[in-house]
């Protein structure tokens, strides 16, 4: 179903908050909730006749709503405004759009004491239409600290901005807040959160609970909550429940409207159950009903998407004599059918028809067939197709750009390509996870390998998650071109990005470390993952360190290979050994190490043993080797008789 359909009874209710509930009398055991003076005179009752304003006040509240600056209009006419003359100048802020404005008013009467319920509710309804669903939270917190609690209609409204913004666990908790402070929550409060349900991965089960809740309260389903129920059915594909509300709310005496319809309708959509859908148009006819545009195009889905191509092409026949299919959806519905039913030919016929019909495409119906001619094998031709709607388009949306990219990304054409990143920048449109792997995907077959990696980096910076599989490939191609700092950066990119990675990653980032002798940047890798890698790389590792690495950490190196469970040969020892003896202003090193091996019940060779020996004059007395060699020797039997029992 098109979105614009599924809001309009739920909206309806966000732009008329119901007459709040009477205020909580004190003596409550929680914290208090709390908002503004006069809050026992509440909303205004519109139903109820007012005199008529003086003109004085008529005649300020008319400046100040057409002045750019509405504060220093208040301030002339601070002593003939009243609090109801405020929240007009506030709800005109809102209406709109001036949003600075509307801000700037509300904390005006703020200052002054000139709010009430009404300027609350009014205020927080226009934070989530400008979006500001933190700014809502933020006075939400402020007003929890005045003498008098917060009413059910103004936490309403704060839950309508945050559903409205996709605040959907702050929302939640707002509600249990509602509860904890002894506010009941009304038919709003659960219409409200119901229709962020909608949006959950687990919504349905979600609604499930909110509608317990209420019923447990007393609280009647009524034909706003069933239309919102059924479409939360329809949203998380739960055809069969979505009939039992159908039925209950008709055996409750509540007529379903065109919305009630049209949600049922899009369950049926999902599974692509045109029998059911075609009964419930004629049910929806005999009831005085007549179906729209939107529901019309939801059954178009439903035919194409059940492969019913000969009726879907009746149907498009009859929205278009209905004026209904000026715009391409209807099109791209049946030509997206037709696509994924293979039929391919029929598509572009239909594609080539709405062309000829003058009807304005805004990149959907191309970027559907652009996308089929490339898994076809129709390079050249999807090709053309793309170069087609960019010669005849200024603008581009995102899907529209991935499609092309991936078209000249297939057929090697570099100047297509970098074409479109720059009307990317060109049209501030930030590229998704599918348009960075797609360059990334493109740069390496291209072997242009140094933009492959500044792709990665970029995506990395802006948040997305990194393709372990095809940064591993870059990784590796970076090494072999002679980039192995590149190549470390993207292992660590992808590391940091991730909560585990493949074991095979760190072996290869190690090989192109140890390869290019950046020995400090492979010790590292070793250091945090040596269990996971093989012993003959770790020995390959070793043994470069012993030779060219930093010598100040080579008795790191050791206990990291220690710690692993891998037992360090002779031979690397002995290496270790030969790199001390040539720097005798390391001899403390040295020393460290030999102690450091007796612990751990390791002994050198006779190789190094003479060695050692011959040199012992660096550290002073020839005993103080001759020593240390002894107690390794009995270390090691002794290790070595408690391995055999």
């Amino acid at each position: 179903m098109e979105a614009s359909s599924l809001p309009v009874l739920t909206a309806s209710r966000f732009l008329s908050p119901p007459p709040p509930s009477p205020l909580l009398t004190p003596g409550w055991p929680r914290r208090t909730v709390h908002f503004v003076r006069a809050a026992a005179q509440t909303l205004e009752a519109p139903e109820a006749p007012k005199p008529p304003r003086p003109s004085r006040r008529r005649n300020a509240v008319a400046e100040v709503k057409a002045s750019p600056d509405p504060v220093a209009a208040l301030i002339r006419f601070e002593d003939v405004l009243q609090t109801q003359d405020c929240n007009i100048i506030l709800r005109h802020c809102g209406d709109t759009g001036r949003w600075e404005d509307l801000s700037k008013v509300f904390e005006w009467m703020q200052e002054r004491e000139m709010t009430n319920a009404a300027s609350y509710s009014s205020y927080f309804k226009y934070l989530g239409l400008s979006r500001d669903p933190a700014k809502a939270l933020q006075v939400y917190g402020a007003i929890q600290d005045r003498p008098t609690r917060v009413q059910v209609s103004v936490c309403n409204s704060v839950l309508g901005c945050l559903v409205k913004n996709g605040r959907f666990d702050s929302s939640f908790k707002l509600y249990d807040e509602m509860i904890r402070e002894g506010l009941s929550p009304d038919p709003f409060t659960y219409s409200t959160l119901l229709s962020g349900c909608m949006k959950l991965k687990q919504g349905y089960t979600k609604a499930m609970g909110l509608i317990n809740e209420m019923k447990s309260r007393g609280i009647q389903m009524d034909s706003v909550i069933y239309g919102t129920l059924l479409a939360i059915c329809a949203s998380h594909n739960y055809c069969e429940e979505a009939e039992v509300y159908f039925q209950e709310m008709k055996d409750e005496g509540h007529i379903p409207n065109l919305f009630h319809y049209s949600s049922l309708l899009n369950a049926y959509s999902e599974n692509a159950d045109y029998g059911k859908a075609e009964m419930l148009l004629k049910d929806l006819r005999s009831s005085g009903l007549t179906p729209n545009k939107v529901m019309l195009t939801t059954l178009l889905k439903v035919y194409s998407k059940g492969g019913i191509f000969e009726k879907a092409k009746e149907l498009l026949t009859e929205l278009e004599a209905s004026g209904f299919a000026q715009d391409e959806m209807p099109y791209c519905i049946l030509i997206d059918g037709l696509v994924k039913g293979g039929k391919i030919q029929e598509a572009k016929m239909l594609f080539n028809e709405m062309k000829e019909k003058g009807v304005k495409s805004d990149g959907y119906a191309f970027s559907i067939m652009i996308s089929a001619l490339h898994r076809g094998g129709h390079h050249e031709e999807s090709k053309q197709l793309a170069k087609e709607f960019e010669a005849e388009n200024a603008s581009y949306d995102l899907v529209m750009l991935n499609t092309s990219l991936r078209t000249y990304c297939s057929t090697n054409d570099m100047e297509s390509v970098m074409r479109m990143l720059k009307k990317m920048d060109e049209l501030n449109i930030s590229p998704d996870n599918i348009t960075f792997n797609t360059l990334i995907r493109y740069f390496c077959n291209a072997k242009v390998y140094h933009l492959a990696y500044k792709t990665i980096e970029d995506m990395h910076t802006k948040g997305y998650q990194l393709n372990e599989e095809l940064c591993s490939h870059v990784m590796v191609k970076l090494g072999k071109a002679g980039f192995p700092s590149e190549a470390f950066s993207v292992y660590n990119m992808l590391r940091y990005s991730k909560r585990t990675v493949q074991k095979s990653l760190h072996e290869k980032a190690l090989g192109i470390l140890v390869s290019s002798e950046l020995l400090k940047d492979a010790y590292i890798v070793v250091k945090d993952n040596a269990e996971l890698i093989s012993p003959s790389s770790l020995e390959k590792f070793a043994r470069s360190f012993m030779v060219s690495g930093n010598i100040n950490l080579i008795n790191d190196v050791m206990k990291a290979l220690n710690r692993s469970g891998w037992r360090i040969s002779q031979d690397i020892f002995g290496r270790a050994i030969q790199r001390y003896i040539r720097k005798p202003d390391k001899k403390h090193l040295l020393l460290c190490l030999l102690d450091w091996m007796t612990g751990q019940g390791y002994s050198v060779d006779s190789s190094s043993r003479n060695l050692l020996l011959k040199n012992a004059q660096l550290f002073g007395q020839k005993q103080i080797i001759a020593e240390i060699l002894s107690k390794q020797q009995t270390a090691s039997r002794t290790i070595g008789q408690r391995h055999k029992k």
